[in-house]
């Protein structure tokens, strides 16, 4: 079976096409539960959500701030592993039929096994892999294999980025390019900056790969500011917090589905 990355193509299109960003929401596997996980990833989709991210929880994300750390304490205390990964993937796509890709860092793939890794992300219906810490300079491998089974190969870009960066990041990537809305790790924020609307204008210099932000947005009205000017908005934090304050497993999921519909209408509104 071959990954999903036209999937993902024609999802950020038809959003395109519908003169609105695309909502790109972030969950954890295995956080509550495995299967606390995999409903809440439905949730989030069947609420308004166009594509998700399962993250692949480690124990040193340095990416990720308090809330996004906290649930991965929880899932690999759990005793969460990569096979339970690639089951989140799998229920979610067959269960809403929308695009789902794995937002990893590099050690657990390196160690796992590149070839199987991609293999199984494709078996299980995944459009493919966002890695904010893979080096472009030494995803040569990566890429080859991701393309060989249909997936797309997402790289982060940051405020610091500079425009040569910018370049050699984009001719290589698929699928989008991640613009990190500021520096510094995952969580919400009162304000998303003047930051992310300039790395998008330069990323867009580079590239005719969608743009979508992340980092910071947490509400409809961050959501809405943020689609005036990229391609995607990549929600996280909020989700996670949600589903971390929740008093039980429903109204968890009542809660994210509730900020999915909410967020899916800020895009809306641009």
């Amino acid at each position: 079976m071959s990954g999903n990355i036209q999937l993902l193509s024609d999802t950020l299109a038809a959003a395109r096409g519908e003169g609105r960003a695309a909502l790109i929401a972030y969950l954890p596997a295995g956080f509550p539960t495995v299967d606390g996980g995999i409903d809440a990833v439905k949730a989030v989709l069947d609420g308004g959500a166009d594509v998700v991210e399962i993250g692949l929880p480690h124990s040193d994300p340095v990416l990720d701030g308090p809330v996004i750390q906290t649930a991965d304490d929880i899932a690999l205390k759990g005793g969460v592993k990569i096979a339970d990964v690639m089951r989140t993937v799998r229920e979610a796509y067959e269960g809403t039929g929308k695009p789902v890709l794995v937002m990893t860092y590099w050690n657990p793939i390196d160690r796992y096994g590149i070839e199987r890794f991609t293999t199984e992300l494709a078996e299980a219906g995944g459009a493919g892999c966002i890695l904010p810490d893979l080096p472009v300079q030494e995803s040569d491998v990566w890429r080859q294999h991701a393309e060989k089974q249909g997936l797309a190969t997402v790289f982060v870009v940051a405020p610091s980025s500079r425009d040569e960066r910018l370049a050699k990041i984009t001719s290589v990537g698929s699928g989008f390019v991640y613009a990190a809305s500021l520096m510094g790790v995952t969580g919400t924020r009162q304000s998303v900056g003047a930051q992310a609307q300039d790395l998008v204008r330069r990323t867009r210099a580079t590239t005719d790969l969608p743009v979508c932000v992340g980092l910071g947005v947490s509400n409809a009205a961050q959501a809405a500011e943020v689609a005036s000017f990229a391609d995607g908005v990549i929600v996280g934090s909020a989700f996670v917090k949600l589903m971390l304050d929740a008093p039980d497993a429903g109204a968890g999921l009542a809660a994210v589905r509730a900020l999915a519909a909410d967020l899916a209408e800020g895009v809306r509104k641009r």
